[in-house]
């Protein structure tokens, strides 16, 4: 009898185990997912996005689709473009997402700004004279 209750509390600890390493395997190929579609199809999605607004860049003038990363812990949640000029939109490796509140609770603040790492746990290096234009939300 005290061998079935080991077994079967084994199997519930490892029934929830798996349940658990699911979803969090479930985020990680979501957002590699994410990241690969991003670095195979930006550019289809930027030529994309130029054609809904009627946007025309020039030497003057250029866009560029890039992960979207959470401040928090860097994970890919979207893609976004942006635009400014070329010398700075080359510059720009990702667009954080930082989220706060104001009025206690009652206003969600969300700030999209374009850094020039994929890495913004370690600091967010705004490139300044880039601003987001179009944000691409992504099925998986």
């Amino acid at each position: 009898m005290k061998h079935h209750l080991r077994a079967f509390g084994l199997g519930v600890l490892l029934t929830l185990g798996c349940v658990v390493g699911y979803s969090q395997l479930d985020k990680i190929l979501k957002a590699g997912g994410i990241a690969l579609v991003v670095d195979r199809f930006g550019g289809d999605m930027d030529r994309a996005l130029n054609r809904l607004t009627n946007t025309k860049p020039d030497k003057n003038f250029a866009t560029k689709v890039v992960p979207i990363l959470s401040a928090g812990n860097g994970a890919h949640i979207g893609a976004a473009q942006v635009m400014g000029k070329p010398d700075l939109v080359r510059k720009v490796q990702a667009v954080a997402q930082i989220e706060g509140d104001f009025l206690g609770r009652e206003v969600r603040l969300r700030a999209l700004v374009p850094i020039s790492t994929k890495s913004p746990q370690r600091g967010i290096d705004r490139v300044e004279g880039v601003g987001v234009s179009g944000i691409i939300d992504i099925k998986l």
